[in-house]
């Protein structure tokens, strides 16, 4: 028995055969065809009008009628996008400085008031706390333009109605619903040891929020910041509604339609135009997406 126990471990073990591993340990294919296919077809979709936009933006109005695709190097020119931006009728630099007004009071009036109440409902375990946070998700659920006339209605009966503070106050009430929502998401993967700590050393709720759970919070504040501030800076229907052309403000919008909704044949107004109000926002975009991506992904799973 020794002896056949020695020849035993002594044979050479040979390696399992091609098909005997698990199934898991194969290789699978990097992607297979149909999904490039719609990869492609969802790139194309998303990249020809932006592709036409930027081209038409430098050509004469014949060129724009007779061959909207084509590139003519040889009669490109600044002249239409030159005219845009000094245009009075226009208005689009103008433009920018009170979108970017909109923009950071937005942001920061919504970072104030959803942080603390994400972290009251992240924190709490009690049933009517999370029936707070589904009367939230149920703001994400309704478009803005289904509400823009009950606002209309809310502003004129507290005297806000054609005034920037009403606009304000539309912009962050319509801005809290997703941010709260990431906030809650990201809070939850905090320990909750950190806020017991805090409380021995004698901080209190607003103290432990402000100094130790929000500088936590970063990855989602700047996801939020982001989301919000492109919402704010392609929002039209509610500027355009809540701001009558009486009050001498308009939006980056607001601003184009104002100027080129009576020269709307005329595409070497419309293109360049639309290109200056598009340009800030695509470039912003494009150098912020990992944020997005991360400040999404972060709070999504617990560990």
């Amino acid at each position: 028995m020794v002896v056949l126990e020695a020849e035993i471990r002594d044979e050479p073990r040979t390696p399992p055969a091609a098909g005997d591993g698990p199934r898991r340990a194969r290789r699978r294919p990097a992607g297979s065809p149909l999904r490039w296919l719609l990869l492609s077809v969802l790139f194309v979709v998303m990249i020809v009008p932006v592709y036409l936009l930027v081209v038409n933006a430098f050509k004469s109005q014949q060129d724009i009628l007779d061959s909207p695709f084509s590139l003519p190097l040889g009669g490109l020119t600044l002249e239409h996008l030159s005219a845009a931006v000094n245009s009075p009728q226009y208005n689009v630099i103008g433009g920018y400085g009170f979108t970017l007004f909109l923009v950071v009071i937005v942001d920061v009036l919504c970072i104030l008031l959803a942080g603390p109440a994400a972290y009251a409902i992240a924190r709490s375990l009690k049933r009517r706390t999370q029936l707070v946070l589904l009367y939230f998700l149920a703001g994400t659920f309704i478009p803005g333009a289904a509400v823009i006339i009950p606002v209309i209605y809310v502003l004129r009966e507290i005297g806000l109605a054609n005034t920037v503070t009403g606009l304000v106050a539309h912009d962050v009430a319509s801005t809290l619903p997703v941010s709260i929502f990431l906030f809650v998401g990201f809070i939850r993967t905090i320990p909750v040891d950190i806020d017991h700590a805090a409380t021995i050393d004698g901080a209190g709720r607003y103290r432990t929020f402000w100094t130790i759970i929000f500088p936590l919070l970063r990855p989602a504040v700047v996801t939020v910041l982001i989301l919000n501030s492109i919402g704010i800076w392609n929002d039209f229907v509610s500027p355009q509604i809540l701001l009558s052309p009486s009050s001498g403000h308009y939006t980056v919008t607001t601003a184009i339609y104002a100027g080129i909704s009576q020269y709307s044949t005329d595409l070497t107004k419309v293109f360049p135009n639309l290109l200056l109000a598009v340009a800030p926002v695509i470039i912003f975009f494009i150098y912020m997406q990992r944020h997005i991506i991360s400040g999404l992904t972060v709070g999504a799973v617990k560990g």
